[in-house]
């Protein structure tokens, strides 16, 4: 569902910048907002005379993003003890302020409030009200950083980044997602565990090499598979060791070492000590929806040519 919440921070410009980087926030506008004068332009609001303050209408889906975490990203752009200052703009206008429309959103507000609030000694500057009222300011300043992106601004440019990052990783996972199988983005991405000796690879011993399903990088090879009876395709050892990440997992009451790819971080399976002791005495017990499998005679064309001498490893 679309929610709004009023955000002053100091100059809009930044303020608005920033928020439209931020995954489920759907669109957002500057204005002056809880001015005593209907309709102010920016060079009445620049005067201080008419209570405005720089405001960013910000319209959000909440099912992707909560209010909660706007706020704390909001936090993170202001100094919250400065009074009516905010970088070098100074006045009323650039006062900060968190103005709600739902009254339901202000337990969430004063929550949040109430976590920065013992973080400092001193009281916050920001106030916490209903919007009154909330008037687009010219065009000139709507979208003002992407017009002019070497513009003023006060917020850290490393918060920008941050958000951009963010919201390119979610539409990376969007497109794993639609094109993985449901088995194959359990496994790779919740953690779950296939069915045991019905599974893809398990009495897959052709030469060739195995890549992690999500981004195709190398991870095992043919010459280092073998038959372990535990119903999943098991290797005595990755390509190299700096391919994999190796983790601690204690769920389902038991001690195990659990596997991610070092590249994706996709869930792989578990290593074992019980492998042939003759090839280091490890099982890597992987999971074939977590693997594509790539006969040899298919890898040069793949784009694995340079590992073609591996396969016949002994």
């Amino acid at each position: 569902m679309e929610k709004k919440i009023y955000l002053a921070g100091g100059c809009f410009w930044g303020t608005e910048h920033l928020f439209s980087l931020v995954d489920g926030v759907v669109k957002t506008a500057v204005g002056y907002a809880n001015s005593n004068v209907a309709n102010p332009s920016y060079e009445m609001v620049r005067t201080g005379d008419t209570g405005a303050a720089e405001t960013v209408e910000v319209i959000y889906d909440d099912t992707m993003v909560g209010l909660s975490e706007l706020l704390v990203i909001y936090f993170r752009s202001i100094d919250p003890l400065s009074l009516n200052r905010q970088g070098g703009d100074v006045g009323t206008q650039y006062r900060t302020g968190i103005y709600y429309v739902d009254t339901d959103d202000l337990p969430v507000i004063e929550a949040v409030v109430a976590t920065i609030q013992r973080r400092h000694s001193q009281p916050l500057a920001v106030e916490v009200m209903p919007l009154k009222n909330f008037y687009p300011a010219e065009q000139y300043h709507q979208e003002y950083l992407y017009k002019n992106p070497g513009g003023y601004c006060h917020v850290d440019p490393e918060l920008f980044r941050e958000m951009k990052a963010k919201k390119a990783q979610r539409k990376e996972k969007i497109e794993l997602k639609e094109r993985l199988t449901p088995l194959q983005w359990e496994v790779t991405q919740n953690g779950a565990t296939e069915r045991p000796f019905v599974n893809e690879y398990d009495h897959e011993f052709r030469p060739g090499i195995y890549v992690d399903i999500t981004d195709g990088t190398p991870l095992f090879i043919s010459a280092k598979k073998y038959d372990s009876g535990c119903g999943w395709p098991a290797f005595t050892r990755p390509i190299t060791q700096d391919l994999i990440t190796e983790l601690p997992d204690y769920s389902f009451g038991r001690t195990r070492t659990e596997v991610r790819s070092a590249s994706s971080g996709a869930h792989l399976g578990h290593v074992f000590p019980d492998g042939p002791a003759e090839d280091g005495g490890l099982r890597y017990c992987i999971n074939s929806a977590a693997l594509k499998f790539i006969p040899l005679a298919e890898m040069e064309e793949a784009g694995y040519g340079n590992y073609i001498p591996l396969i016949d490893l002994k």
